[in-house]
């Protein structure tokens, strides 16, 4: 459940509120009608379009420190040009975790925020009816006698068994207090709440495995080789030729040597590259056209012959 700002999930937002942005509204305490602050900017849940928080700077009230407000604890007076954060008390902001600008909303964070939030509903609802404090899970369909405005400012603690949600179970709807939105008080977020969004899902597909296995062959190479050998001639003169005396020399022994050569054959295995293989991916675009039919929620107005005066933008 990936949080985004409003201008990032969508960079025309205006258009959606008829010029009336939440962004830059100030802060006030519903109980105490204590300004504590103004809207910094607004987070939604990236899959579903759905505003989740407000983010809130808390200005001088707690100098520096910015924090989540659940949209379901606000409401929005746009003539006042005030946002009324339902039971908000400095001591729930002092514990509230600090919101830092390009940080990355988790699960963890956000329980840490909904844990604050969900504190008061102990006191209060046993004040109501025990059997919410008794430990028991609560249908939240089933039929109540309270009505809404009886947990006003309180969690659903009681109703839920938050034991039995873990990061990948667990949903929005376990804390309806905290974000539902309603006609009274969000009637420019509940306009802007239904629209159509296309998302983008990339999905594998398939897979492309490259290997390789080894062929053994028998390669033949024929290499010519020399060898030498010793051939020994003995020849009879046609004459005799008388030799001078002194000249004889009658010995033993060696009286000539000849080096008789070889060649062997050299044969070895060399490794070489035979082949370069390059893999790469090519992109096929495509435009898929989808439609479908959204709503708009439109003001009649009844003057029953009174003059009205039309306010837009900012003024709405």
């Amino acid at each position: 459940m990936a949080l985004v700002k409003l201008s990032d999930f969508d960079p025309n937002y205006r258009d959606q509120f008829d010029g009336a942005d939440v962004k830059g509204l100030d802060v006030y305490a519903e109980t105490t009608n204590e300004k504590v602050g103004s809207v910094s900017d607004v987070l939604l849940d990236e899959n579903e379009g759905r505003f989740r928080y407000m983010i809130v700077d808390l200005g001088f009230w707690i100098f520096g420190k910015k924090v989540l407000l659940p949209v379901g604890r606000s409401r929005i007076d746009y003539n006042a040009h005030r946002v009324y954060a339902t039971g908000f008390t400095k001591e729930q902001a002092e514990n509230l975790p600090e919101f830092k600008e390009n940080m990355k909303i988790d699960y963890d964070h956000e329980e840490e925020v909904r844990n604050v939030y969900r504190t008061p509903m102990a006191a209060s609802t046993a004040a109501v009816d025990p059997m919410l404090t008794s430990g028991t899970a609560v249908d939240p369909t089933a039929t109540s006698a309270y009505t809404n405005s009886d947990f006003a400012g309180a969690s659903t603690t009681a109703q839920t068994d938050y034991t039995n949600y873990d990061r990948d179970s667990y949903k929005y709807d376990y804390d309806a207090d905290l974000y539902n939105l309603n006609d009274r008080d969000h009637q420019t977020l509940r306009l802007y709440e239904e629209r159509l969004v296309a998302n983008k899902h990339r999905a594998k597909t398939g897979e492309v495995a490259v290997g390789k296995h080894v062929e053994t062959e028998t390669a033949r190479v024929s290499v010519p080789v020399e060898k030498e050998r010793v051939v020994i001639e003995r020849v009879t003169p046609t004459g005799s030729t008388v030799v001078n005396p002194g000249e004889a020399d009658f010995r033993e022994g060696e009286v000539a040597r000849v080096e008789v050569y070889e060649e062997t054959p050299d044969i070895h295995k060399e490794a070489f590259v035979r082949e370069e293989v390059r893999i790469k991916k090519e992109v096929d675009r495509d435009v898929v056209d989808s439609e479908e039919q959204i709503h708009r929620e439109k003001l009649d107005i009844d003057t029953q012959g009174n003059p009205v005066v039309e306010r837009t933008g900012d003024n709405l």
